[in-house]
């Protein structure tokens, strides 16, 4: 019997994924290819559209052959990508006049420091209207860096022949031939000029951020009509009917469809977003209010935290300094030791997130001693993963949302003893599913319920069951010790900064 699937292409921060799902969430199969970081400056943070392009587009074909020598049919794509990350192109040629600027990009904070001086003089709430703060982590201030810093890049924007994007509009540009403009509304929420009301682009905001409206993608469902990726592009005609951010999409593939659900992601970077119902609630503890998402004309909205460095840390040990040679060495390295033994690292690469956004702090470890092993600082860095994620909780708690548990998913979680350190530090259960790669599920989802696959999203509830929940064996004396010392390095890091500027 031919089993009905479909392609989730999840496309993140250093790496392309094609992974096909039968309809009752089985993985059929799974490909991945990454591709080069780019770090022309101080900050700065780069991705080549066209090698993006190309990872995305051999993972799929990979992907799609492997499904149909399997006899499985598949009946769409669902797209789930990095958010924030800035692209704008040629839309005689489709190709991009610049590097994607990624999210974790800080080339911007001057700009931004300029620009709430001025939203003071203007009279503009840049946070009511949509949801965001001034910060280099959004789209707009890359949009405008881009427009006036290629030659003639911003005549040609006010002419309407460059197009912007997120990577989702990139990816449906390209697999549509051109034919689809488009994102859809957990993206555009990602780009301090989308009207968080009304879910159109904002006038007042386009005109502050100094951003032509010609250049803007449709704002679509989350579960909608995205075109047809082209048989010459794919070697398939299929319908693309699901589009969200990662995290958001992360949200669909936890089931975290109840006011009050909460789920925390573990990539690049960590993201805890609570859903708040069918009206924003906007945080009084520096978090964002964001579109969770929109499915059969309902918007759902969520508060978010957002934490730039989580796997990255883990990156920068195998990468950056070398102690170690895989990532999953850490989870063994952190079992030798009791402690960190003092060590305490932050990892502000790219700055601080939530609930800090302080855009020039950089990374520190503290407590550094001539018996500091490499497995202090694998130690170190996983628990500062646990440390951030507790600020985030603890803002939303004093935002008025009562947390019961944490549904967690993502590459780090993989990690037993990531997960029980969390639940030692957040003093509340932390649930791992069953399907770990929630974020291309929740993409898999949103085309199922477009294509009709799926009547409801209580449907979708009974394909991810719980893998294991973890508790808390900590005494609150001794989390409250290390809750401490990790706020007074925070406070060091930020004083550090602010005599270094």
């Amino acid at each position: 019997m031919t089993q009905t699937a479909l392609l989730a292409i999840d496309q993140g921060t250093t790496s392309s994924r094609a992974i096909i799902f039968t309809q009752d969430a089985r993985i059929v199969c799974s490909f991945q290819q990454e591709f080069a970081q780019h770090y022309p400056n101080d900050g700065w943070v780069e991705h080549d559209p066209e090698e993006i392009w190309s990872a995305t587009l051999a993972v799929c074909q990979q992907a799609l052959n492997q499904a149909k020598n399997e006899g499985v049919t598949v009946a769409g794509i669902g797209i789930t990508n990095q958010r924030e990350t800035t692209l704008i192109w040629d839309r005689a040629t489709g190709k991009p006049i610049y590097n994607a600027i990624v999210w974790q990009d800080r080339r911007t904070a001057t700009e931004c420091e300029r620009l709430s001086a001025a939203a003071v003089t203007q009279n503009i709430d840049v946070s009511q209207l949509s949801g965001l703060r001034l910060d280099p982590y959004f789209s707009a201030t890359k949009i405008a860096w881009i427009l006036d810093n290629v030659e003639g890049a911003r005549a040609r924007a006010e002419r309407g022949e460059l197009a912007f994007g997120t990577i989702d509009s990139f990816l449906i540009w390209r697999l549509t031939g051109g034919e689809v403009h488009a994102t859809d509304s957990t993206n555009a929420s990602r780009t301090n000029l989308m009207n968080l009301t009304s879910l159109n682009w904002d006038a007042q905001l386009l005109a502050f951020f100094d951003v032509p409206p010609q250049i803007l993608p449709e704002i679509r469902q989350s579960a909608d009509d995205f075109g047809t990726a082209k048989y010459d592009v794919l070697g398939f005609d299929l319908p693309i009917r699901g589009v969200a951010g990662d995290q958001q999409a992360a949200m669909i593939g936890q089931c975290c469809f109840t006011s009050g659900s909460l789920k925390s992601t573990y990539g690049t970077g960590c993201f805890a977003l609570a859903n708040t119902g069918d009206k924003p609630l906007f945080s009084q503890n520096q978090l964002l209010t964001t579109v969770a998402y929109s499915i059969h004309g309902v918007t759902h909205y969520a508060i978010e935290g957002s934490i730039f460095i989580a796997g990255a840390a883990v990156q920068w040990l195998r990468d950056g300094i070398k102690v170690i040679n895989h990532a999953k060495q850490t989870q063994a390295l952190a079992k030798t030791v009791e402690d960190s033994h003092g060590v305490v690292l932050v990892p502000a690469f790219a700055g601080l997130g939530a609930p800090y956004w302080d855009p020039r702090a950089r990374g520190s470890v503290f407590g550094l001693t001539r018996a500091t092993t490499e497995a202090h600082l694998a130690r170190a860095a996983l628990e500062s993963v646990c440390y951030q994620t507790k600020d985030l909780l603890s803002a939303m708690e004093h935002d008025g949302i009562g947390i019961e548990s944490v549904r967690v998913d993502g590459g780090m979680v993989a990690n037993d003893w990531v997960c029980d350190y969390l639940a030692d530090i957040l003093s509340v259960p932390v649930v791992r599913p069953h399907v770990m790669e929630t974020t291309a599920l929740g993409a898999a989802y949103l085309a199922g319920l477009a294509l009709g696959l799926y009547e409801t999203t209580e449907q979708l509830c009974e394909q991810n069951p719980i893998d294991k929940t973890f508790t808390s064996t900590m005494t609150p004396e001794r989390r409250e010790a290390l809750l401490t010392r990790w706020r007074k390095a925070v406070e060091a890091t930020q004083l550090f900064a602010q005599h270094s500027a």
